[in-house]
């Protein structure tokens, strides 16, 4: 062999270390000193490599050093998710379960442990963390992390109890407001306000199949708008929540309209829509916060103003010539017998009282304008000098009183129970009904058409009822000009789409209309089309 070093093939072995050096330049041969065994275990040894001491070291005992690395990383990733040590006690035991004691590596691993500390947190009842949180972490998608919990959970045969989203509300309020930012009384009156909304939206099944953090951000917004808490846009809730914005401004803006829906109730509700319904909020909170402490069966024999006395507030607006407003046959239903005002009539007298809608339309402006009772704005200071004399501002005192069980945690069998003034459908059920009528208007239309086609001959005389049925959500809305006399109408032309054409193949193949009925075309057409020999 030559020299490594110099090419000289002068090579002699040193009697004392038994390497090859070159007799030219006396370069010592490196990996020349490695004896094979031959002979079994008795047989002599290599000079570096023994029998049983393979792998030994820290860098070459593989399975030890990943053993150790991913402890190290499931500490890491416990700590800034601030769990304690018994929680990741109980992560490293599922991890050592779901991979059999050999861990891993790779960008796996992270995703492995935060689905199991995902689980082990549920597992506890307790909903401190979230998916979007642990995605951020990690840096993965909250989908690809969904996957890997499911994966965990089949495997280990567990089944995680429901979300409470109660809990993480008050997590998320307790983590924003945590550092003086609100006094002691605001905190814990947004708090039962916030509970009461979430648990209200349970009810009216807005939460049912949606994402939590949303749900959670669209109500914070808006108990923060109510108190008057300044700085909480809903991009920064949604960007400490790490949801997607768009997804909490559509959140937002259903509450906002069940909200509408409800101040329907109010004397004044046909004048509340969802971009006025914030200046409306206190009072139609204040009206659900009423009814869900009546019980059932329960009649109300005093009329219950809300805080303030409705007798004074009509009598001031009504007050010096602002009667000659109201109708004549009016008036008379405003004279009480007592100071005390209208806090002493009956609701059934309340109730037969025939009022126009121009005098009940005069009152309410007045109060908006005036402020209302006079005796409110002296206990809560809400009289300004710059104002009208009986100008106030309603405070969060004022409006909520905190006294609902629906302000506290409850089950579900108990918040189903409570009345807030509304029981809708689900919106879900809702919109398969209405998915099912447009379905069903649209196999009405492919039975004529088909009709029309197989037998032309044979006029059609419910054609004129389909085109009305479909051209509201066929065609687009336009502003028509009035044809002149002698002109003939034309019949407005109907798009037809794909799924038209779908539901026409259905039918040829005599698929049964309730089938079709349901949407599930795919399925549909490889069991009745592709697959039925025809083809």
């Amino acid at each position: 062999m030559p020299c490594n070093s110099c090419g000289s093939r002068s090579l002699i072995r040193d009697d004392v270390t038994g390497c090859l050096v070159c007799d030219s330049c006396g370069a010592v041969q490196k990996f020349d000193n490695y004896e094979a065994h031959t002979g079994g275990l008795n047989v002599s040894q290599g000079v570096f490599i023994r029998v049983g001491t393979t792998g030994t070291g820290s860098v070459l005992n593989y399975k030890e050093k990943k053993i150790y690395e991913a402890n190290n990383l499931i500490d890491d990733l416990c700590f800034k998710l601030n769990l304690s040590s018994q929680k990741v006690r109980d992560i490293k035991s599922m991890i050592n379960d779901v991979t059999e004691g050999d861990y891993g590596q790779g960008d796996w691993f992270p995703v492995l442990i935060g689905a199991c500390a995902y689980i082990v947190v549920r597992l506890e009842n307790k909903t401190v963390l979230s998916m979007a949180e642990i995605g951020n972490l990690i840096d993965c998608n909250v989908y690809e992390l969904g996957r890997m919990i499911t994966r965990v959970l089949d495997h280990l045969d567990l089944k995680l109890p429901e979300f409470d989203l109660v809990v993480s509300f008050e997590k998320v309020v307790r983590g924003l407001f945590n550092f003086g930012r609100i006094d002691g009384e605001k905190f814990e009156r947004m708090k039962g306000q916030g509970v009461f909304l979430i648990q209200c939206m349970i009810k009216w099944c807005l939460t049912t199949g949606r994402q939590p953090s949303p749900i959670v951000a669209a109500v914070l917004v808006l108990v923060a708008e109510l108190n008057g808490v300044e700085d909480v846009g809903i991009e920064d809730v949604a960007r400490d929540l790490h949801a997607a914005v768009a997804t909490c401004k559509l959140r937002y803006k259903e509450l906002l309209e069940k909200l509408v829906e409800i101040a329907q109730e109010l004397p004044w509700g046909k004048d509340i829509t969802v971009k006025n319904v914030l200046k409306n909020a206190p009072f139609v909170l204040r009206y659900m916060e009423m009814k869900s402490m009546e019980k059932r069966g329960e009649e109300r024999r005093n009329l219950d103003c809300g805080g303030f006395d409705l007798g004074e507030v009509i009598s001031r607006c009504l007050r010096r010539d602002d009667l000659e407003h109201c109708v004549e046959d009016d008036s008379r239903y405003f004279a009480v017998e007592n100071a005390s005002g209208l806090n002493e009539m009956v609701v059934d007298d309340v109730d037969r009282l025939q009022l126009s809608h121009e005098c009940l339309s005069m009152v309410y402006d007045k109060f908006l304008t005036e402020g209302g009772s006079g005796k409110l704005a002296a206990e809560t200071g809400g009289l300004h000098s710059k104002r009208s004399k009986w100008d106030i501002e309603l405070f969060a005192t004022d409006w909520w009183s905190g006294k609902s069980e629906l302000s506290k945690k409850l089950f579900l069998k108990e918040i189903l129970e409570k009345n807030v003034g509304v029981d809708p459908m689900p919106p879900s059920f809702v919109n398969g009904r209405v998915a099912v009528e447009k379905r069903r208007a649209k196999i009405d239309a492919a039975k004529h058409r088909i009709g029309r086609i197989m037998h032309p001959w044979n006029p059609d005389s419910g054609d004129g009822k389909v085109i009305a049925l479909l051209q509201d959500s066929h065609t687009k809305k336009r502003k028509r000009k009035t044809p002149a006399k002698g002109t003939k109408l034309k019949t407005p032309a109907i798009r037809i789409d794909w799924e038209d054409f779908v539901i026409e193949t259905l039918l040829l193949h005599q698929v049964k209309e309730e089938e079709i009925e349901s949407g599930h075309y795919n399925t549909l057409l490889d069991l009745h089309v592709f697959n039925s020999g025809t083809m």
